[in-house]
């Protein structure tokens, strides 16, 4: 039987970081859709997730994307998010939105492209201590669209150098975060397409460099848990980015298109000592048509729900039936946790940490949403293309 008063211990434990342009206006390749009272700055977007915080108590962080969240003063934005309750986490770099980088950023053939690249990333190291930050995570949308089009070794040449500058230029408990896409925007070759090609540079990199997972950036049928149990044994994985896919980097809410596909994730994390400070659990979302904020809490609880599933499962009696070879029987311990229903068990846990029990019911009481709506009219509302 498993000890409940350890799960609820480990539950008070975890903390989920929100990004800031989950807050912002988002949407497709096709429109970007705007809503009332949406953020029109960094410090907004902190007041929003400040309410994520306090309803749920398991959001402490927010990560900032440069140049989207970009300010004079970053030491005053830190101050004013630990005003608010929160820190900020990690820094996410761009290198995907000027015109200079059509044909990649860090691989691009051309190095005064290449040169202007590693200057951002050498400038979020900067932010990172003026924040007390301690990620600095990485996507690249550096890769190829033709056969023949770029030299595909000559690319990999390029990539583990502006890593390896950037990796030295990180301070002490720093630590630099590579994440890996399958395909898009490039179609033909993308420069980190899968899990191997990061860990291969992370590992050349040493112990600063970690692999990031984002639950979307596989191909269908990946065996997502595999590769989180293969990088903790290789003490290589850093952090996820959390969310749901249908067809593939559909951003959507974590756990809402595969619930069993996050418990299974999670229980590797467990099972495999990742469940600490050492493995960052980051949302990734992009919130095109639902209500940011409450989307936010709940993407929260549904990562805290595939947690406790995950603590829940019975190691002894899991164990047991692998040695033995029962099938069946291990098969069975997993399912017995996965349907277990555990929000009785999260209501508890939030009810002694003194919150609502029902998040999403306590913000939506709160009258945020309406305060916002009326309160953030005129300037420019916050998102891609708004």
């Amino acid at each position: 039987m498993t000890d409940l008063a350890a799960v609820k211990a480990a539950l008070r434990t975890q903390s989920v970081e929100t990004p800031s342009w989950a807050y912002g206006n988002s949407g497709t390749r096709f429109k970007v859709f705007t809503q009332a009272g949406v953020p029109r700055s960094p410090r907004e977007k902190l007041d929003d997730a400040a309410q994520v915080h306090e309803f749920t108590g398991a959001a402490p962080t927010v990560a900032l994307h440069i140049p989207w969240d970009r300010v004079d003063d970053y030491a005053s934005l830190a101050a004013y998010a630990q005003e608010r309750g929160l820190r900020l986490g990690t820094i996410n770099s761009n290198t995907f939105q000027d015109d200079d980088y059509r044909l990649g950023s860090v691989c691009h053939p051309d190095p005064a492209v290449r040169r202007k690249a590693v200057g951002h990333l050498l400038e979020c190291v900067d932010i990172m201590d003026a924040t007390g930050s301690r990620d600095l995570k990485l996507w690249f949308a550096d890769g190829t669209n033709y056969p023949g089009q770029d030299d595909i070794r000559a690319r990999q040449d390029r990539l583990a150098e502006a890593l390896s500058e950037v990796c030295a230029r990180l301070g002490d408990g720093q630590r630099m975060l590579l994440e890996y896409k399958l395909f898009e925007p490039s179609f033909y070759t993308t420069d980190v397409p899968d899990w191997g090609t990061a860990y291969a540079h992370c590992l050349r990199l040493g112990e600063k460099a970690q692999v990031v997972v984002d639950t979307g950036h596989h191909a269908p049928g990946t065996n997502i848990e595999f590769i989180v149990a293969t990088l903790l044994r290789e003490g290589k994985l850093g952090g996820f980015d959390f969310n749901s896919r249908f067809y593939a980097d559909d951003d959507l809410m974590a756990g809402a298109a595969d619930p069993f596909q996050l418990f299974r994730i999670m229980f590797e994390v467990v099972r495999g000592g990742g469940f600490g400070p050492g493995v960052a659990f980051m949302l990734d979302q992009c919130h095109n048509i639902e209500a940011k904020i409450p989307a936010i809490i709940r993407s929260v609880m549904n990562v805290q729900e595939a947690t406790a599933k995950a603590l829940l499962v019975d190691r002894d009696a899991l164990a047991a039936a692998q040695r033995s070879g029962d099938v069946l029987d291990a098969n069975a311990v997993l399912m017995d946790a996965y349907n277990t229903d555990v929000r009785p068990l999260l209501a508890e846990v939030r009810e002694e940490l003194g919150l609502d029990p029902d998040p999403v019911a306590a913000y939506r009481r709160s009258g945020w949403a309406t305060k916002i709506a009326e309160e953030r009219t005129g300037g420019r509302q916050s998102g891609w293309g708004a």
